[in-house]
């Protein structure tokens, strides 16, 4: 009896170590929709959960029912380590990663190393009007430094700072091209974020501040033109939002909440 308790306790041991050893990479998605509510999901998912790769987008909203994939496939490398508690897993994409991204720490823990990701500025249009009237064009980025990022219950929380870099913009809507240089600062505390928009060069200029509470922005600044742009810009300037006088100035308000 003693002797077939041990072989069955063998062969349960095997069979876990198989199954460990050849998690589908299509189980990395699910947990991936599960630790982030189904914001973001994988798909076509190849090799294992070890070692795979998968295209990435954002889960469908009310506004946009087409989930917005990044261009290019990620590839994943997993250490097994993770099976007792420390994560050590690296992210490469050619195409938007301009290196790869290595993710550090524990189950609920995580550090997340500096890098850069490519965006395409037509992922603008997911933020609703009057930005998907506009279809803005040119190369954006988003820069980070080193990110800590918890388990907050059920939330993910993110201690660290993010930077959203837009060069050579430009407007469906506008003969002037570019338009100009935009940087978006994003500081995170949390399920908080304070957002900055500056901007590097014009004639199109746009600034202000909000904060992103919990996945909603809520945003208010203002958009105006460079001396001698004001009868160019004057069309695209008032999609933006509503005309307000500011220092005896005919300003454009910018006013967004999601």
């Amino acid at each position: 009896m003693r002797k077939f308790l041990l072989w069955g306790l063998a062969a349960a041991f095997t069979m876990l170590l198989t199954l460990a050893v050849f998690f589908p990479a299509s189980w990395m998605g699910q947990m991936l929709e599960t630790q982030t509510a189904g914001r973001i999901s994988l798909g076509d998912a190849q090799g294992s959960v070890w070692s795979g790769s998968a295209f990435i987008g954002a889960a469908a909203s009310s506004k946009d029912p087409v989930a917005a994939l990044l261009p290019g496939r990620f590839s994943w490398r997993l250490s097994p380590m993770i099976l007792l508690g420390s994560l050590d897993l690296q992210l490469e994409n050619p195409e938007v990663l301009a290196q790869p991204i290595t993710v550090t720490g524990s189950w609920s823990q995580w550090q997340i190393g500096p890098g850069t990701l490519r965006l395409p500025a037509d992922g603008l249009a997911g933020l609703g009007a009057p930005l998907n009237t506009i279809g803005f064009s040119g190369q954006m980025q988003l820069v980070w430094s080193q990110l800590l990022v918890q388990m907050d219950g059920k939330q993910v929380a993110m201690q660290g700072q993010m930077q959203l870099q837009m060069n050579e913009m430009a407007s469906r809507l506008s003969f002037i091209k570019p338009l100009g240089a935009y940087q978006l600062q994003m500081d995170w505390h949390g399920q908080l974020a304070d957002v900055n928009l500056k901007t590097v060069k014009g004639p199109l200029l746009l600034s202000g501040s909000g904060r992103l509470d919990h996945g909603r922005l809520q945003f208010s600044g203002k958009a105006d033109a460079e001396k001698g742009q004001e009868e160019k810009l004057a069309n695209l300037l008032s999609l933006l939002g509503q005309r307000r006088n500011e220092g005896g100035k005919n300003i454009i308000a910018l006013e967004f909440t999601q």
